[in-house]
């Protein structure tokens, strides 16, 4: 609201304020907002504000700066264990399963990558961002985060390649990504999970 006011300028020094910080603000309460809503006054209302404001945190950096980093993933991989030792989002066992696969399955696909092509596919960030929240959600939820993060990620790719903001050899950080399908997955995992077994 003050950015509004004040047209996007400091009020002393009349400097331009990019539109970027209003957005992270507005997002951010979006999503406290929707965490309360969904989880009410639990422990899994503390543990969801953790985990979106890390990844909210962590999806700007990576555009910033290519990196996520372990000061952040580290400490969200073991908030995320801790929580579910007292009753969280999953049962410990799938917690610790899910920061384990989430781990393994994005560091093969980057060896595999670097085997075939001889180039880095993603970093080892994007490995612990991935057992963050498996750690919160659980393995069962790494499959929708997977996916989620794969198609999201592929489109914005091809179409900032074919509108020619990005050439073909400018990375693309992932994170943002897995970041996005981490919040999908906490409100609407379950959902997802559910209609796609039925069809099955």
């Amino acid at each position: 609201l003050s950015w509004a006011l004040l047209r996007g300028r400091c009020s002393a020094c009349r400097t331009p304020i990019s539109v970027r910080y209003p957005l992270v603000e507005l997002l951010t309460g979006l999503l406290s907002a929707a965490c309360a809503l969904s989880f009410g006054p639990t422990l899994l209302l503390a543990g969801a504000l953790v985990f979106v404001w890390a990844l909210i945190a962590l999806t700007f950096i990576d555009l910033d700066t290519q990196l996520l980093p372990d000061s952040i993933t580290l400490p969200l991989v073991w908030a995320g264990l801790a929580l579910n030792l007292v009753g969280g989002f999953t049962d410990l066992p799938s917690a610790v399963a899910g920061a384990i696969v989430g781990y393994l399955v994005l560091w093969s696909v980057y060896w595999a990558f670097r085997l075939v092509t001889g180039k880095e596919g993603m970093g080892y960030g994007d490995f612990k961002l991935l057992a963050a929240i498996g750690a919160f959600l659980g393995w069962q939820m790494l499959p929708v985060v997977i996916l989620l993060s794969s198609l999201v990620g592929a489109s914005v790719g091809i179409a900032m390649i074919v509108f020619r903001s990005h050439g073909r050899n400018v990375p693309i950080p992932f994170g943002p990504y897995l970041a996005a399908a981490g919040v999908l997955a906490l409100f609407f995992g379950q959902t997802i999970n559910q209609t796609y077994l039925g069809a099955f």
